[in-house]
C-alpha cells in the first residue's frame, strides 16, 4: 500500500439527455448518451488519522467539505464496506466548473472511491465500484468508466457505444444551477402533458460512431434545457454567441449552466473559445476533445 494515491477524472457532456416524467421515487427515467471530456479534477488520498476534505482552484470555495461531499460520502461507504475506519485526506484539485451540469461532483466521488480503493488496497470488484458509484448519484458510474456510454434508468445502468473524437468549448457562467431545481422546472413546464418514453435517438448512436461533427450537430438534443433556461434565460445570449462565433451546434450541458459547442476541430475550437471569452455572456471556457478515459491513477 502507498501513503498517498492521485486520480485523474474527467468532466462529461451529454450529446442527447431524453427525460421521462417524473418517477414515485421522485427521479425521471432517462436516455442519457453521455460523453467523457478533456477537462479533469485531480483527488488525491492521503493516509490520515481521521477522514478530512480540502480543495484547491476556481470556485474551490462553492465546494463543501463536510460529509456531504461525495469524496467524503464514498470513503465512508467503501471503508464501511471493509470494515475500515475512513481515516483518510482528501484533497481535490478543482477544474471541472462547480454545479456547472458536467458532473463535477459526481466525477469527484467517483475519484475518490478509486482513490481510496487503491490507498487501502482493498482490490474491489469493478462491479461493486459501480454498484457504490450508483449508490453516491446517478452520474457516478459513468465518471468511473468514462468514454461514451448511454445511461438508462436515472442515468446509472450503462452500456458502452462507439464514438469518434470530437472537439469542443465550454463556457462556464457566473454562479451554479441545482440539478434537482432544474428537474423541478422540467415537472413545471411538462405539468399535464403527455411526457414521451425517452429512448436513445438511432441518428445521434449513429452520427456518435461515425465521427461526423455535421452530423452529431443535427441530432443534439437535451430535454432539460428549457427549464435551465427559463432558470436562467441569459444562457440563451451564450448559445447564440458561440452559434454565431462557428459553432456547428451549442446547448446546456447537462442541467447547466454551463454551455457545450460542437465544433469542427481545434483550431474552430480556439476561434469560438476566444469569440466567447471575448462577450459578455460567460465567465471563463475550456477547450477540450471526447471521448476521454474514465477515472484513471496517476
Amino acid at each position: 500500500m502507498s501513503d498517498t494515491v492521485t486520480v485523474r477524472v474527467p468532466a462529461k457532456v451529454n450529446v442527447q439527455l431524453a427525460v421521462g416524467a417524473a418517477r414515485p421515487d421522485g427521479f425521471h427515467d432517462l436516455a442519457n448518451v453521455f460523453l467523457a471530456v478533456s477537462l479533469y479534477d485531480e483527488v488525491t488520498a492521503t493516509q490520515a488519522d481521521e477522514l478530512t476534505v480540502t480543495c484547491a482552484g476556481p470556485d474551490a470555495d462553492k465546494v463543501p467539505l463536510d460529509r456531504t461531499n461525495l469524496v467524503a460520502r464514498a470513503a465512508e461507504i467503501l471503508a464501511e464496506r471493509a470494515g475500515l475506519a475512513p481515516a483518510v485526506h482528501l484533497h481535490i484539485e478543482k477544474r471541472i466548473p462547480v454545479a456547472g451540469g458536467m458532473a463535477g461532483g459526481s466525477a469527484d466521488g467517483a475519484a475518490a472511491l478509486l482513490a481510496c480503493d487503491a490507498l487501502w488496497g482493498l482490490k474491489t470488484p469493478a462491479e461493486e465500484l459501480l454498484a457504490i458509484c450508483a449508490e453516491l448519484g446517478s452520474d457516478v458510474p459513468f465518471s468511473l468508466v468514462g468514454g461514451a456510454a448511454l445511461g438508462t434508468g436515472r442515468g446509472e445502468i450503462l452500456t458502452p457505444v462507439e464514438a469518434g473524437t470530437f472537439h469542443w468549448v465550454f463556457a462556464v457562467a457566473d454562479g451554479g444551477l441545482s440539478t434537482p431545481a432544474v428537474f423541478r422546472e422540467f415537472d413545471r413546464l411538462t405539468a399535464g402533458t403527455s411526457v414521451p418514453v425517452p429512448e436513445a435517438s438511432p441518428a445521434l448512436l449513429a452520427a456518435l460512431a461515425s465521427g461526423d461533427p455535421d452530423a452529431l450537430a443535427a441530432t443534439l438534443a437535451n430535454g432539460l434545457q428549457p427549464a435551465a433556461l427559463s432558470l436562467r434565460p441569459s444562457l440563451a445570449e451564450t448559445l447564440a454567441a458561440g452559434t454565431e462565433a462557428g459553432a456547428l451546434a451549442a446547448l446546456v450541458s447537462g442541467s447547466g449552466p454551463t454551455t457545450a459547442f460542437l465544433v469542427r476541430d481545434a483550431e474552430s475550437a480556439t476561434k469560438v473559445a476566444a469569440a466567447l471569452s471575448a462577450s459578455p455572456t460567460c465567465r471563463t471556457t475550456h477547450t477540450a476533445t471526447s471521448p476521454s478515459p474514465g477515472a484513471t491513477l496517476l
